[in-house]
């Protein structure tokens, strides 16, 4: 049997295979944390590379190495869902962190009120009115509907696959957001917003509300970068009022997306594309290569689909919990004894959050829940509430993102052959709908908040 062979058999077993995914990640947030932020001059604005942003680069290059390196350190394709599966817990454990701050928050978002609800507008009316535009100019056809009428997260993926199917133009079009979201839509963010913040246009609280794009990598990584140029105590209200928009975000945004932004997405194309529609290389897509068909096909149902059994999701979470431990202390000095408890209480949130959710038979989003029960534990209502603000408050919500982030960049490599086939054209067309429902949020919360 080949040495790689038995890579593969270890990486579907488990055996020494998933200890070493938890290594990598380790050792990734290490480097990051002592490499820490970087910042350069660009125009009159300033872009600050964040931990955050190593990260998730070391993580990818890791998985596009895998050729070269020895097959012990091989982070083959099965391991890289595997870690997109420890990349969803990790989201959980970043949402019940972000909904223990917004709960002590609450009179506050309440008070901001319109701006919060009609940002949503911007999120997604944002995507079409930069993307579209500038997909047809580039010769893209259909398919430039599945890729701007929202940020191509999971349930934009559900809606066009139910809509058209996931064959079609439009299916292919949500699919390129999707994986340029995955790729670059972390780093992207980073950089656009921590440059936007640079300039002192918006007021730091709209741009915290334009950070809740319903992508929590996303929401982390601009939330980061915004709250990197800020005092201490601005960036924690930068932190709550990210969370507020993003959990708005996810749960009303699944029906604002299919009820409005995506029947507007279908007009503006029938308007548009007869007065500024090209035809060029972009205008047909082809199918996936039969060697990459051949090498996803080999991993199994449960591994693609993200699915952890009930060991390996506790497993997961705790290991999540002392990798941002690590990184608070690498980071911000902060002792993992003192952090400790209160990282206790969040992975407590997330599995209470996670059971309930089960028991409701998948009705509401476990997202929505963990954040409900994290949130009424440090709300007004609670009776513990001061006792458990104060012990949580000792986590750093940013620390959290590096881990988060590490894992979205071990998963990466999969994804590259399917995402080289759809060309620059659409990716330029995915960052430019990220950017626009950035702006089109913060723009409009901007008008609102003040």
């Amino acid at each position: 049997m080949s040495t790689e062979a038995i890579e593969t058999i270890h990486t579907r077993t488990g055996t020494g295979s998933y200890a070493k995914l938890y290594l990598f990640a380790l050792f990734i947030i290490v480097v990051a944390g002592l490499i820490g932020p970087v910042s350069f001059n660009v125009g009159p604005g300033k872009v600050v590379l964040l931990p955050m942003v190593w990260a998730i680069l070391l993580g990818g290059a890791l998985g596009l190495a895998r050729g070269f390196m020895p097959a012990p350190l091989r982070l083959d394709v099965p391991l890289q869902f595997k870690s997109s599966a420890i990349l969803q817990a990790g989201l959980l454990v970043f949402t019940a962190k972000l909904g223990l701050m917004v709960g002590s928050s609450l009179p506050t978002i309440m008070r901001a009120g319109w701006s919060l609800a009609f940002q949503e507008l911007g999120h997604f009316v944002g995507t079409i009115l930069l993307g579209l535009p500038l997909a047809l100019i580039l010769g893209i056809k259909r398919e430039a509907i599945g890729a701007t009428f929202s940020v191509g997260r999971e349930p934009s993926l559900a809606i066009i696959g139910e809509r058209y199917g996931m064959n079609s133009p439009e299916g292919r079009g949500v699919l390129a957001e999707y994986l340029t979201g995955t790729i670059f839509g972390a780093v992207f963010i980073a950089i656009f917003a921590g440059l936007i913040t640079s300039l002192k246009i918006f007021d730091p609280i709209a741009l915290a509300m334009g950070a809740g794009v319903g992508s929590g990598s996303m929401m982390a990584a601009a939330a980061g970068a915004i709250a990197a140029q800020q005092t201490p105590e601005v960036a924690k209200t930068v932190a709550t009022f990210a969370a507020a928009s993003n959990l708005i975000t996810s749960v009303v945004g699944t029906y604002f997306t299919l009820f409005i932004s995506l029947p507007l997405a279908v007009f503006t194309y029938k308007i548009f594309e007869p007065i500024i529609g090209r035809k060029t290389a972009a205008s047909v897509t082809s199918g996936p290569s039969s060697s990459e068909a051949s090498e996803h096909d080999d991993v199994n149902a449960n591994e693609r689909h993200g699915e952890l059994s009930s060991g390996e999701r506790w497993v997961a979470w705790i290991a999540i919990a002392i990798l941002s431990l690590i990184s608070d202390l690498i980071l911000y000095k902060t002792s993992p004894a003192s952090a400790l408890p209160g990282m206790a209480i969040i992975v407590a949130c997330v599995a209470a959050g996670h059971y309930l959710t089960r028991a409701l038979k998948g009705v509401v989003p476990a997202v929505c829940v963990i954040s409900v029960v994290a949130m009424y534990l440090t709300s007004p209502w609670c009776p513990w509430a001061p006792s458990i603000v104060a012990i949580t408050g000792k986590v750093n919500f940013l620390a959290a993102t590096p881990p988060m982030l590490t894992f979205a960049g071990l998963s990466l490599a999969k994804d590259v052959p399917a995402f080289r086939r759809l060309g620059w054209r659409i990716v330029l067309v995915s960052l430019v709908a990220n950017a626009g429902t950035f702006l089109g949020a913060t723009a409009i919360a901007q008008i609102f908040h003040h």
